[in-house]
Parts: C-alpha cells; structure tokens; sequence
C-alpha cells in the first residue's frame, strides 16, 4: 500500500477536511497504521482548529498504542475537561490498565455529565452502558471488601459511617427555615436513655392511653386539623391544609394552655410537668396529641428552630407507620418515645390500616447552655412583640 501524503506545514479547512476523511476511512478498511500517521501529522501541523481527537485515540488503540491513546485524551480533556466521549475513553484506557478506581472516576464523570445535560450522543451510548456495568461491578467488589473488612461488631457512628461511603447514606445537616444556632452536632435521634425524666413520663402512658380509649370512645371530640391557615397569614402551601387525615387535640398551645382540653385529660397534663420545654411568652410551651390516619403522609419538610427537640410518646401504635429523619428511618414501638432534631428534613407516614396517635411537645436542645436559652426565649419575643 503506498504511503499517505504528507500535510503541508500550513493546511487549508478543506486540506484538513480531506485529511479527516482519508484517515476516517483507513480506519473503516481496519488500516490503523495509516490513520495513525495521518492523524499524527495533522495534528501537528493543523494548528489550534477542531482536531478529530477520537479517531486518533481510536488509532493508536488499535495499534495497542495505549500510552499514546491516552496522551491524545488527555489533551483533549485539557482543552474541554467534559467532553464526555474523552472522559469514557480515558476510563477505558484506565480499565485496561488494571486502574480500576480511576476507570470508575473518569467513568462516573462521564455519566454525571451526561446525566446533566439531558442528552447522550448515540456514538457513545454503548460506552456509557459498559460504564454505568462496570461502575456497579466495582461498587459490589467495593462493598464485599469493606464487608470482609469490617466483620466484627461496629459502633452506630461506623455503621452510618460506613453507609456514607458505600454512597447508602447521605450526610444530614440542620437547614430550620427560621433560626439557626451554630455549633450544634449533627444528630437525627436521640435515645430515652439520654433524658432521665422520661422515667417518671413514662410511668404514667398508662393513664395517658386511658384518657385516649375515652377520647376515642367519643368519637375524637377536640381534634382538629394540624394544618391550619393562621389569622392575618396566606394559607400554608402543604397538601394536608384543613385535612382530617392529620389532625391535632392541644394541651399547650403557643405558650398558653388549652384548658378545655388540660381538664379532660389531667394525666397528660401532669407527664408534660415532666419534661423540660421552653417558656417563652407567646410561643411556647406546645404540646398536643397528634393522630395520622390510613393514608397520611406529612411530606418532606424543615422545622422552625435547632435549638429544641420534638418528642413523640406513642399513644397508640398502629403497624405500617414510620418517620424518617434524614437518612435514618425509625417507627413508633409501644412505651419507647421518639425524639429528633426536626430541623432536618423529615417527613412521616400512615400506610397500614389503622391511625397512629402520639404525644408530641419540644424539649430545648440539652446542648444550649441555660444563658443562651434565656437569650434565646428574650429574642423570640421581641420577635413577637414586633407582630412578626
């Protein structure tokens, strides 16, 4: 076969052009070597214009030139750091090194990129499906050698922390959609273990359910919708506004007692003495029952605050129930409360057959110093005493 033709110093668009096309077309004929050249020679003399990257790479792979193949990627990457097809062929040539960690980076930012802009050019499409197998392939080796790895017993914090690094798990962070106090741990829930005044609180569920059986028996006389549009305020945009599938019977409310209430059911009134909630004139304390019917689901939201806990005691437990936090999910078991920062997301759900009732109220937040609670409670009622 005799030798391509060599590119002037100084080609034309319509010399590269051709050059292009004679060199796409040895590799169609499966003549690599050819291409190659040609390929070599109009990059080095074709200046800065659009260059066909690809096909050289494709070149010199197929002469097992996988150095050079690589050197040609890697000049493109330099020059368009996305390019997908660049980021594909250089985690293949990582593959085929035995780089399998950097096969899976290169590859997992091709897949990202194409993810984010919609759209995948079909040339490449059989690469991205090699690279989203070999991805999952790695993750499962990954995963069988932290396994191995870490057989004996792990603490609770090594169970999440390997659950961030196997990517099951996200970190979860406090986002209040009104006031954040900073330096506070990160935490989802809290044990009972941790607040002895649960102890004397929990001696008395017994007579807090009897006083639910009698509510109950009366046909829930007092409960309310949870969501509610407050006086002088435009209407909540939540699906479950003047909804009976959530609804609430108040003990405390915005730091005022319902009386009505407190006097029907005294036993509930007197666990609450129990428990350490803020008192801050106009908004606090706030306690009530709150019942999720069949069907319910309070979707993903932030609360107010970090500075305060919300705790749930079950009432009734009801099965098909459960309250995410995070990325940690937990259900209501009969006498263990629940108690979690809610200013991370959270959301919770009825999907059994039957309604679930707890006893919700907000403790402060045991890490807030006394002083920073009296600061606390004097900023928010200037809040209010400002009609905001």
């Amino acid at each position: 076969m005799a030798s391509p033709s060599p590119i002037p110093l100084r080609v034309t668009e319509a010399e590269a052009r051709q050059a292009t096309e004679r060199a796409l077309a040895a590799l169609r004929g499966g003549d690599a070597a050819s291409a190659a050249t040609i390929l070599r020679e109009m990059e080095d003399r074709a200046g800065s214009g659009p260059f066909p990257w690809a096909a050289l790479a494709n070149a010199e792979i197929m002469l097992g030139n996988h150095d050079a193949a690589a050197a040609v990627v890697d000049r493109r990457l330099a020059a368009a750091p996305r390019d997908i097809g660049a980021l594909l062929q250089r985690g293949w040539l990582h593959e085929q090194a035995g780089s399998a960690r950097a096969a899976v980076s290169f590859y997992q930012a091709a897949r990202n990129q194409a993810a984010a802009s919609g759209v995948a050019p079909p040339a490449i499409a059989r690469l991205l499906d090699h690279a989203a197998r070999y991805c999952a392939t790695a993750s499962e080796a990954f995963a069988g050698r932290l396994a191995e790895a870490t057989s004996g017993p792990l603490s609770d914090r090594m169970v999440e922390a390997l659950g961030l690094l196997k990517g099951e798990r996200e970190i979860d962070l406090q986002r209040p959609n009104v006031f954040y106090y900073p330096g506070l741990p990160q935490r989802r829930f809290y044990e009972p273990a941790d607040f002895p005044w649960l102890v004397p609180m929990l001696a008395l569920l017994p007579a807090m359910q009897d006083e639910w059986a009698r509510i109950s028996a009366e046909g829930a006389a007092g409960f309310a919708p949870y969501v509610e549009t407050p006086p002088d305020r435009p209407a909540p945009n939540n699906p479950l506004l003047g909804s009976e599938r959530w609804t609430a019977l108040h003990f405390w409310r915005s730091g005022e007692v319902a009386a009505d209430n407190a006097r029907r059911c005294p036993a509930t009134m007197e666990a609450l003495t129990h428990a350490p909630m803020p008192r801050i004139a106009g908004r606090s304390p706030n306690a009530h029952w709150s019942r999720l019917l069949p069907g319910a689901h309070i979707t993903p939201h932030h609360g107010m605050l970090n500075t305060r806990l919300i705790c749930h005691i079950p009432i009734k437990t009801a099965p098909g129930c459960s309250l995410r936090v995070g990325s940690e999910t937990r259900s209501w078991e009969p006498g263990i409360p629940l108690i979690f920062d809610d200013s991370m997301e959270h959301e919770a759900r009825n999907d059994g057959p039957e309604e679930r009732v707890v006893l919700l109220f907000e403790i402060w937040r045991p890490e807030v110093p006394e002083e920073d609670r009296t600061a606390l409670g004097a900023i928010f009622e200037a809040i209010g005493d400002s009609g905001l």
